[in-house]
């Protein structure tokens, strides 16, 4: 318990400096913002890059694991849309934005920095292999159904463009796609480059989490905070969950492999959920409270599912 408490507090210590900053007026809110976008535009972008250049990447895109975190997310996505119409009565739109908001894993502003502080560097190649499908299958997923489902929805082919664009105009992707052309081209890198990217790279935790913890700052909650506590049991129990009873029990991935791919379904809500409902003006207030809540609960539920996971 003592080695799950020495990797979790780090990781949430940097994220409580952030919102303690923030709160007291000791760093502008307004910063937070631009702090964010270098990690996700710039920072990040140069670690999957050099991740993957240098990673045996061949090995680590396992389906074993990507189909599992996949087929859970799909299910958890369902899932939330269902008891979002059913017990809750929202309209379809409503209940897609709150089935995104079970579903959508913060993989990189929180996720790449419990992977490597829980189970060291090893762990990056699978999980840059689950990173680099999250945005363009979750995205596409999200805005197809929504498109179908509410009233006022765009043609079908229109979303499927507009899905299309948001993916490929994403830095993360551009980091992901240049790293395995570099990869499968045997791309050596000289040494100012590999400095470069390696400090490039050493910015993402600090700069993610400090980012992450400021950000909480804009998030309150609100009178919809029952269906965004139904959304973050969702995403931070039910979807772990499903991805350890398909790949230890069904398919019988080593534990040693397969909880990587579990660990990172345990992320909470990414900021991405808030991007979504906002741009189809949808279930926005429910999004917020996700992200709030999964966030601040994620210190314990991460806590137990490293103890699961036998770390």
């Amino acid at each position: 318990m003592l080695a799950i408490i020495n990797v979790i507090l780090p990781i949430f210590a940097l994220m409580g400096l952030g919102y303690g900053a923030v709160r007291f007026r000791l760093f502008p809110a307004d910063g937070i913002k631009s702090l964010i976008a270098f990690v996700n535009n710039f920072a990040t972008p140069c670690l999957l890059f050099h991740s993957l250049v240098t990673s045996d990447f061949r090995a680590a895109f396992n389906l074993a694991i990507i189909g599992p975190f996949y087929v859970g997310a799909i299910i958890c996505f369902v899932l939330g849309i269902v008891i979002a119409m059913k017990v809750f009565g929202n309209r379809p739109g409503e209940a897609v934005s709150v089935g995104f908001s079970g579903t959508f894993t913060n993989t990189v502003l929180v996720g790449l920095p419990i992977m490597t502080r829980a189970y060291g560097q090893e762990s990056l190649a699978t999980t840059l292999s689950i990173i680099g499908l999250h945005g363009a299958i979750l995205l596409t997923l999200g805005m197809v159904t929504m498109e179908l489902m509410r009233r006022d929805g765009a043609p079908l082919g229109k979303t499927l463009l507009t899905a299309v664009k948001r993916v490929g105009s994403n830095p993360l992707i551009w980091g992901i796609a240049a790293g395995m052309i570099g990869y499968f081209a045997g791309l050596q890198l000289i040494e100012p480059a590999e400095a470069f990217l390696t400090m490039m790279a050493s910015a993402v935790v600090p700069a993610a989490l400090f980012g992450i913890g400021g950000a909480l700052n804009e998030f309150k909650l609100s009178d919809n905070w029952k269906q965004a506590l139904v959304a973050s049991v969702i995403k931070l129990i039910v979807h772990p969950a499903l991805c350890y009873v398909l790949m230890i029990w069904v398919l019988r991935v080593p534990m040693d492999i397969a909880r990587y791919g579990i660990l990172l379904s345990a992320m909470p809500a990414g900021v991405n959920v808030y991007v979504f409902a906002t741009y189809y003006n949808r279930g926005v207030s429910v999004a917020t409270n996700t992200i709030l809540i999964a966030t601040v609960a994620s210190a314990a539920t991460i806590s137990v599912w490293l103890l699961i996971l036998g770390h």
